[in-house]
């Protein structure tokens, strides 16, 4: 009996040690000029710049990456049914979108890297992708 109990103490304390140290998800740091609950564009493959889209609200319009390509960063917050970003662009005569979670995500939050010659149409808020 006494053997039992300290198996099934050994187990607890090593269950909870992994508990303890399992990975949080964390937040990337928020990009220069691009507060808490926008999404923001810039026109280079990085997110820093000058921010030439920063909205808390839906976007629609023709933004055309130039020279350097372009990113988008989904800064939102928490916000059932409304913290996603839908991101929709034209590229080489074909319409492509992308669903963004805010950061930290889980999964992706940001767009880096868009090509030279990309217009940017919209950029959504909606529910989980």
């Amino acid at each position: 009996m006494r053997k039992k109990i300290v198996v099934s103490l050994a187990a607890t304390a090593s269950l909870a040690g992994v508990i303890a140290t399992a990975p949080t998800a964390s937040a990337e740091a928020s990009p220069p000029d691009c507060p808490k609950g926008n999404v923001c564009v810039w026109d280079s493959s990085v997110t820093g710049g000058p921010t030439v889209i920063r909205t808390e609200h839906n976007w629609y319009g023709s933004h055309t990456f130039g020279h350097w390509g372009g990113s988008i960063f989904n800064n939102g917050v928490r916000y059932p049914g409304a913290d996603h970003i839908q991101a929709t662009w034209t590229f080489d005569g074909k319409t492509w979108d992308r669903c963004l979670h805010y950061n930290p995500g889980p999964g992706e939050y940001a767009i880096r890297g868009f090509a030279t010659g990309v217009t940017l149409k919209s950029l959504v808020w909606r529910g989980e992708c």
